[in-house]
């Protein structure tokens, strides 16, 4: 629930320093008080969760397509589906929007006042809370997945010609120095 709505089901005027003072009664415990999207829940703590979990759900595995699309939505929400596939390079199905509606991480979010009125898409609270992510702004950035491996050698190597740091210039400007 947001502060506004437990303000509003409890009555209690400063609910934003009710949950802080809950969240530190319940820290250390087996229930934890936690903010995801601007939404306050009570979960779980991490470490007993596996004693709880009695069936386990089978994860939905997303096509490559989803997966680039959802990024696109996150890095530029709002967006249209004409942009996602100006930036993917590619046309996407309606089936790949749908599925990732129906997982509950994206959602429409109006139109653009342009010619046509294209309907834009956004990320929703539930794609935070999936992810762990208290904002948009702690997704991460092109040096942390950099640093994690994530980034395909052939999107680093186009990066580092556009750059003009590509191996084989510099090895011509050492052999033009050579025989001069």
């Amino acid at each position: 629930m947001t502060p506004a709505e437990l303000t509003a089901a409890t009555g209690v005027e400063n609910s934003k320093a009710a949950l802080a003072e809950l969240a530190a009664l319940y820290e250390g415990r087996g229930i934890e008080l936690v903010e995801r999207g601007g939404r306050w829940r009570m979960q779980t703590a991490p470490d007993l969760a596996h004693i709880l979990r009695r069936e386990r759900e089978e994860p939905r595995k997303l096509s490559r397509a989803a997966i680039e699309t959802l990024a696109i939505i996150a890095y530029h929400e709002p967006v249209s589906r004409a942009e996602i596939e100006a930036i993917r390079g590619v046309q996407i199905s309606k089936g790949t929007l749908d599925t990732l509606i129906e997982a509950g991480w994206v959602k429409p979010a109006g139109r653009r006042e342009v010619p046509g009125r294209p309907l834009t898409y956004a990320t929703t609270p539930g794609f935070l809370d999936h992810f762990g992510l208290a904002s948009r702004k702690d997704l991460p950035g092109i040096e942390d997945l950099r640093a994690a491996g994530l980034l395909d050698p052939i999107d680093l190597a186009m990066e580092q010609r556009q750059l003009g740091f590509d191996g084989d210039e510099q090895l011509l400007v050492e052999n033009d120095e050579v025989e001069d």
